[in-house]
């Protein structure tokens, strides 16, 4: 049998004030806005009441993030209601760089680089023109990460990994097996601010493992009225 954890939650951070003004966040390290602050503490309640509170056969949590503010202030909510935990940051686990197009508004780039925008859109490359990190290599360290944390964590233990929406589109696409097929990584669509990814296990006869997609875009049952976007 694998040494692993028992699952693995992939959660996108809330949302940021990049986020309302459509900006390209890449590694721009911008901190939660008042509505990601809401949202961030009714997803880590639905989370511990959905895979804390019903399981009580698992005995441990371990939660991994990324060192941006905002990612890290949405684990933390996390770990404030389950008490006794901090989380480990994690370089591997950043947002995607988009290197000379970071922080700038969609619009902007849109109007100012109409054939690498158009590119970038068809998942054709335009954006590696200006630095970005190619989409192979944020799949690379992601499923990385995963590796190394899905062991380390413990067997009788979830994984809760803090995130951002390319990163885990990456990183899953990588993990199980998408981009082989399309290797544009455009088949899977980012996450909604503050909603979460599950990854369950299978033991393969050999010793290793294959993770299975159990869980997409979910978040709290309030993330599907007016109230989830609503200003604070």
């Amino acid at each position: 049998m694998a040494n692993h954890v028992r699952s693995i939650f992939l959660i996108r951070h809330g949302r940021t004030s990049y986020n309302a003004a459509h900006k390209l966040q890449g590694q721009v390290d911008i901190p939660l806005d008042a509505v990601g602050e809401w949202q961030v503490k009714q997803t880590a309640a639905a989370l511990k009441s959905l895979y804390v509170d019903r399981r009580p056969e698992i005995n441990h949590r371990f939660i991994v993030c990324s060192d941006l503010k905002r990612a890290h202030a949405t684990a933390q909510a996390f770990a404030d209601v389950l008490g006794g935990i901090e989380p480990v940051d994690d370089h591997r686990v950043r947002e995607r760089s988009f290197g000379d197009w970071d922080g700038h508004a969609v619009a902007e780039l849109a109007e100012r680089y109409p054939e690498d925008f158009r590119s970038w859109m068809e998942s054709r490359g335009g954006e590696l023109k200006y630095g970005a990190e190619p989409k192979e290599a944020v799949g690379k360290r992601g499923v990385a990460a995963l590796e190394d944390w899905s062991t380390r964590a413990g067997d009788d233990t979830d994984l809760f990994v803090f995130s951002h929406g390319a990163w885990i589109a990456q990183t899953l696409q990588t993990l199980l097996g998408i981009s082989a097929i399309d290797p544009t990584f455009s088949t899977v669509v980012s996450l909604r601010n503050a909603h979460w990814v599950r990854l369950v296990p299978m033991d393969n006869p050999d010793g290793t493992v294959r993770w299975r997609l159990l869980d997409y875009n979910h978040g709290p049952a309030i993330a599907d009225t007016d109230e989830w976007e609503r200003e604070r």
